[in-house]
């Protein structure tokens, strides 16, 4: 249940893992058969598994209160907490393989409402392909989950978030704001009235295009790729700074959810949900001018979408409807703002 749309802010949540990578030792190597590809500060850390294959890994937190409330239906909490782990996978075009459960929950909840919550992240498991093969569960005061997950690519086909160079195009998946319009329309009571469960359903049951992910890394088309999940200005900052690049992006291009009239009438503004909404968990890539007309040969299960061109001023720029241009601050999702 996190609520994105902030004001503009330092990101927080980046300065923090610096902190703690600098604090805490890091390994750039293990043993004597994987090597350390790639660490600290990407979607996904990835270790050289064999020499035709490399594992991709992650964890992610979803808590009561943060990411959701108590009232949410069960299965989607389980459905929602591994498509969220997932997405850290498909953001560096890995087949997700297996993944670790660490539950924490109040004994009220360990009858009904676990058997709801194992049948939405079994729906998740099935459509990812994935499998869980271990865990922790303890009691606690609200419902805590943590979820490890494992992925694989071919080797050297991981897609980091620090390749994109100067002139490379800046493609998104999906509809940007979706999940935010479910959101909103949560938050203000809307959903108890006439609003149609579909402009829910992204809120609660994220589609995360793991195979179109899988197929772009397979084909070497991204020069860098993360998923939308603090928000497209959040998230695109994220990647140019991790590329030491700028981005220009229009707003007539970008994807917007469709919203009703009634909403667009109480404040509902699309374009601030395609810029700043959290949770969509699509994909944000970047290619070379060259490779991007072998998109249109890429088995989706997600639309794509050209937003805009990489720069080299290391500034967000936002071209508007009417031809002007603004800079665009990080508005999306900043869990550790007022």
């Amino acid at each position: 249940m996190k609520k994105a749309i902030t004001t503009g802010h330092r990101d927080r949540e980046i300065e923090l893992v610096a902190r703690l990578s600098q604090a805490i030792p890091s390994i750039g190597h293990i043993g004597n058969s994987a090597s350390l590809i790639t660490g600290v500060g990407d979607d996904a850390a990835v270790l050289r598994h064999s020499p035709r294959s490399d594992w991709v890994i992650s964890c992610d937190s979803s808590l009561e209160g943060v990411h959701f409330q108590s009232d949410y239906p069960a299965d989607s909490i389980g459905y929602k907490s591994l498509a969220r782990a997932t997405s850290d996978l498909a953001a560096m075009g890995a087949q997700p393989l297996y993944f670790l459960l660490a539950l924490a929950l109040p004994a009220a909840k360990t009858g009904k409402w676990l058997r709801c919550f194992a049948l939405g992240m079994s729906r998740a498991a099935r459509e990812f392909h994935s499998f869980l093969i271990g865990g922790d569960i303890s009691k606690s005061a609200s419902v805590t989950i943590c979820i490890f997950v494992l992925g694989e690519t071919p080797s050297g086909l991981a897609i980091p978030r620090s390749g994109a160079r100067p002139g490379d195009l800046i493609f998104v998946t999906g509809k940007l704001g979706a999940a935010q319009l479910g959101l909103e329309i949560v938050l203000r009571g809307w959903s108890r009235q006439s609003s149609p469960k579909r402009y829910l359903y992204p809120h609660f049951y994220p589609q995360v295009p793991v195979y179109l992910a899988q197929a772009l890394a397979r084909q070497r088309i991204p020069s860098a790729m993360m998923d939308v999940s603090d928000g497209l200005s959040t998230d695109l900052a994220r990647l140019c700074a991790a590329s030491g690049v700028g981005a220009r992006i229009r707003a007539d291009a970008l994807p917007s959810v469709q919203v009703p009239a009634a909403l667009l009438a109480r404040g509902i503004d699309p374009l601030a949900l395609a810029l700043h909404g959290g949770e969509d968990y699509g994909l944000l890539f970047t290619a070379p001018r060259k490779d991007a007309q072998r998109l249109r040969h890429i088995r989706r299960d997600a639309p794509i979408t050209q937003i805009g061109e990489i720069t080299s001023t290391r500034k967000i720029v936002l071209i508007h409807r009417d031809g002007r241009s603004s800079s665009l601050p990080s508005k999306g999702w900043n869990p550790f703002g007022k």
